[in-house]
């Protein structure tokens, strides 16, 4: 199989996670771990301090906010914010005032961070909502910081009722656990919460995905439209529900085009036939219904749209048609549906590249902006000269400073922004947020409507001039002359800063040629060579003074090709991922078994073997031997914990503290404990000379003996 796509972009130091919880959250380093593998990362993950949320937030030196390169993640749970007794009668009156605080904390903060945060209130424990009233205030606190925070820029709220539907666990809490270590979540609801964790940090920082292509027959309608006919083909349930998926993508953002093996008349005869289906033919932006190998319609939807190949999926029911494509277009992820196609809507709902934890009003309406795009694509064409039709064009460009309701879209833009922009820098909300930089957004409209909020300039006046940090706009408002607008505004802006030069830097990228193109058609200025790119310094009066003109770099649409360069980032398997790992069980053995050695060192009892597996997976060592003694393999109070716990669910038995907690015990002697506990405190010698004695008997000997017991004994 092959491994699809990105993830977490890479750097030169490793992508921190930084948690901070009421609760003791250790349990979810290996998960996250794990999943720095599966995704080919390198994650570095850090934890505050013990229930100092407060203290983590506020302080300037503390991990949360020296992280630049990662995440942030605070969780807590409703009875860990009231240091005080749960059924007095001011119990929630003060917890509800803890609960604000916190609230009001993590606003005034965030401008701070470097990272964004990710905040979830857990789940509290069974005890805790014992009664009606705290339910009811569980659900009124989680309303309260879902308002609160679900506005503030730079951070996202992750809900735990989200994390129950995409990874339902029963028994999530542990009392014994927490009791012992204030670990209040079992180890399979530990994986529920770090896979959640890790998918909601993935899709922030994926590069997003932009077009689905559906093929038809059996993929979105049971049968073949050209043989059945299109009124005999049957929407099922898994195929209904595949179009409801796809639907609720398009209300997200995503295009949906179709590229199918079809008569065209015939697809279009199955949508007219079935009006019942969630999906009709004004959902898609574009198709091709033909003969033609499915690679070569991908590339044709590719520059019908302006869109780079690497930002579709194509989904088929045939396996083979996939494989085709992945070995023409590395660079598009293929998905297979599952066998069988009733699985189909649990993998749509794990394939991680269709997540979108922030949707803007720009997404919403992007399927409008590209139907305006080849409206206007259409008009040129018929034109009689391109300077003719930009003159009726009646362009308009608004330029004003960001405001904090923009910085989700403005983030979005530097994170999805190929091809005119001068660098490609990636930026969140919270590094937005923190820069000294001026930071300006635009929108554009002309006769042809509104494509909303489509660039971002980011720059900074400097002694030598104005610097440009950023300059980039949305490829579907090239070709219109918008990028001649905007500079001689830079012209104007550095003008009435006093400053007499604007400076632009340039470094190339294998999409970002219309940047380049731009800036080479500027007359004038000054080029100095970098080693990847460039950088133009031209005078801003000169620049001010900047209009549109055809020239031969003049294009409506970049243009995607066959042998586009593969976009330089990490694989991720995400078919693999929802197939084998889409329940917090599959991840939890899976995880185990990433851990547990091929085979073991030496010769070893049933109980010895099951215990050094458990001791590798906790200690994450390749090897175990009967004579090792825990804590000096790494074992530490916390892991001893969570070995009573393993031990608790492999052997069924309850040890205490005291029977792990020991400098000199080897991992013989454990097993030999836990085979007293399950014979019910037996000593194992005694045991063993009784087990000898009873195989030297003779048959008759034994039911001899068994006769003279006494059945009441």
């Amino acid at each position: 199989m092959k491994p699809e796509r990105v993830t977490i972009p890479t750097a030169d130091s490793p992508f921190r996670f930084v948690i901070s919880a009421t609760f003791t959250a250790e349990p979810l380093r290996p998960v996250i771990a794990f999943w720095g593998s599966q995704l080919n990362s390198n994650f570095d993950i850090r934890f505050a301090p013990y229930n100092q949320i407060a203290q983590s937030l506020l302080d300037p030196g503390s991990e949360l906010r020296l992280n630049s390169h990662g995440v942030n993640i605070v969780l807590a749970r409703l009875e860990d914010l009231g240091q005080f007794q749960a059924d007095a009668p001011d119990a929630l009156p003060r917890l509800e005032e803890n609960v604000h605080a916190l609230a009001q904390q993590i606003r005034d903060v965030a401008p701070a961070l470097a990272a964004p945060l990710i905040f979830c209130l857990c789940p509290s424990s069974p005890a805790f909502l014992d009664t009606p009233e705290r339910h009811a205030f569980k659900k009124r606190m989680l309303a309260f910081l879902s308002a609160a925070l679900d506005q503030t820029p730079g951070v996202q709220l992750l809900q735990y009722e989200q994390i129950d539907w995409l990874y339902p666990v029963d028994g999530r809490h542990d009392p014994e656990a927490e009791r012992l270590a204030k670990i209040p979540y079992s180890e399979v609801y530990f994986c529920a919460l770090g896979t959640a964790l890790v998918r909601y940090t993935h899709a922030l920082f994926l590069p997003p995905f932009k077009v689905v292509a559906l093929d038809c027959d059996n993929t979105l309608w049971r049968g073949i439209c050209g043989e059945d006919g299109p009124e005999n083909v049957q929407i099922d349930a898994p195929r209904r529900a595949l179009q409801e998926f796809m639907v609720d993508q398009r209300e997200a953002g995503m295009l949906l085009t179709l590229a199918s093996k079809n008569n065209e008349q015939d697809v279009l005869d199955t949508f007219a036939a079935h009006p019942e289906m969630p999906l009709n033919l004004r959902h898609f932006v574009s198709w091709r219904l033909n003969w033609e190998s499915k690679a070569d319609n991908l590339i044709s939807l590719a520059d019908d749209l302006g869109l780079g190949l690497d930002s579709f999926i194509f989904v088929d029911d045939n396996p083979k048609e996939c494989a085709e494509v992945d070995g023409s277009l590395p660079q598009v992820l293929s998905l297979a549906l599952p066998d069988p196609i009733e699985r189909t809507p649990e993998f749509l709902k794990h394939v991680w590249a269709f997540d979108h934890p922030v949707v803007t009003e720009e997404d919403q309406n992007r399927n409008a902006y590209y139907a305006q795009q080849q409206e206007f694509g259409a008009e040129a064409h018929r034109a009689a000269s391109l300077e003719e039709f930009m003159g009726s064009l009646d362009l308009r460009v608004s330029i004003y400073p960001s405001s904090a309701a923009k910085l989700p879209r403005i983030a979005q833009l530097t994170q999805r922004t190929n091809q005119f922009n001068l660098t490609t820098i990636r930026r969140t909300e919270a590094e937005i947020q923190s820069l000294d930089n001026e930071v300006f957004t635009l929108d554009v409209s002309d006769r042809f409507g509104d494509y909303g909020q489509t660039g971002v300039i980011i720059c900074k006046p400097e002694p030598q001039g104005l610097l440009v940090d950023t300059f980039l706009l949305s490829c579907r408002v090239l070709g219109r002359g918008v990028e001649h607008r905007v500079a001689a505004w830079l012209g104007e802006h550095a003008l009435s800063r006093d400053l007499s030069d604007v400076v632009f830097r340039y470094e190339r990228t294998a999409k970002n040629s219309p940047a380049r193109d731009f800036l080479e058609s500027i007359e004038g200025g000054e080029r100095t060579p970098e080693a990847n790119g460039f950088v133009l310094r031209i005078p801003a009066a000169e620049l001010a003074r900047l209009k549109w003109k055809a020239s031969k770099h003049a294009q409506t649409k970049p243009s995607a090709s066959r042998n586009a360069t593969k976009s330089q980032r990490r694989t991720v398997d995400y078919a693999c991922i929802a197939t084998e790992l889409a329940s917090a069980g599959s991840i939890l053995r899976a995880m185990r078994a990433s851990h547990t050695p091929a085979e073991l060192a030496e010769e070893m009892t049933e109980t010895e073997e099951q215990l050094a597996r458990i001791w590798a997976d906790l200690l994450a060592r390749p090897s175990v031997s009967r004579g090792d003694n825990f804590f000096d393999l790494g074992g530490h109070s916390l892991v001893a914990v969570l070995l009573l716990l393993r031990i608790r669910e492999n052997f069924g038995v309850e040890l205490s503290i005291d029977d792990v907690y020991s400098g000199t015990l080897t991992l013989a002697d454990l097993a030999a404990r836990i085979e007293t506990a399950q014979l019910g405190g037996v000593d194992p010698d005694e045991y063993a000379a009784l087990l000898a004695e009873i195989e030297g008997m003779s048959d008759e000997e034994a039911r001899q003996l068994l006769a003279t017991e006494d059945p009441a004994s």
